[in-house]
């Protein structure tokens, strides 16, 4: 004999999407990969595009909490 499974518990074990650690995981593996690909890059081009990039991740980030609520 099998036990019934609910489906509505299993939907609501679902996680929602992370966006500031997706999109910041995204682009140290893009930075990494230049940086490996390219190693005449200076550091002090790169500086601004990261912080560009987690300031573009967090303003994504705060954009989706606000339209969850």
């Amino acid at each position: 004999m099998r036990p019934e499974i609910d489906r509505t518990t299993e939907r609501g074990r679902r996680h929602r999407t992370d966006w500031m650690a997706l999109l910041s995981g995204v682009l140290f593996i893009a930075v990494g990969t230049v940086f490996i690909s390219r190693p005449g890059i200076e550091p002090a081009i790169m500086i601004p595009v990261v912080l560009g990039g987690l300031g573009f991740a967090g303003l994504v980030a705060i954009l989706v909490r606000a339209v969850r609520r």
